[in-house]
């Protein structure tokens, strides 16, 4: 049987170390044990790691150790695919220019085939607007469907 196949988002990486949200840090990490066991094929971009590379010292540090401790598919570079759906996130109003980033974020997981993006971003990501609207993209435009869940959803317990 395939694995899942996840693409983080670096609100992910970031609630690794975020004391100041307990629950949400507690589930990051126990969803990042989860990777550790390679219970997952993970992807993520270019981009996540830009916007760790904005961090201060010495939580910047800590980032990158916590993603060397596990096995994950660089994406890159933004393909004709990734940025067409990014594009049409815009266009179709589902999130702003201002947003393209996560729109960028959603392009890659969808045109890199991950069957799942992982965000605590629940303003733009995480939200039946957005999920609804991505899904509506891939389905007219031939791609397959993506969830987009918190960590939470993932972990075994609620499995």
């Amino acid at each position: 049987m395939r694995k899942p196949r996840i693409y983080l988002d670096t609100s992910v990486v970031s609630h690794l170390e975020a004391q100041d949200v307990p629950d949400k840090m507690s589930d990051t990490l126990k969803f990042w044990q989860q990777a550790q066991e390679e219970m997952y094929e993970i992807y993520s971009s270019y981009l996540m790691l830009e916007e760790i590379s904005r961090c201060s010292e010495p939580k910047l540090t800590s980032m990158y150790k916590h993603l060397n401790n596990i096995t994950f598919n660089l994406i890159e570079a933004i393909s004709t695919e990734a940025e067409f759906i990014a594009n049409e996130i815009v266009r179709l109003n589902i999130l702003t220019e201002k947003r393209r980033d996560d729109c960028t974020h959603i392009g890659l997981a969808v045109a890199n085939e991950c069957d799942i993006i992982v965000s605590w971003n629940f303003k733009h990501m995480v939200n039946v607007r957005t999920i609804n609207g991505v899904r509506g993209i891939n389905a007219i435009n031939g791609y397959r469907s993506i969830d987009i869940y918190s960590p939470t959803v993932l972990l075994k317990e609620h499995a």
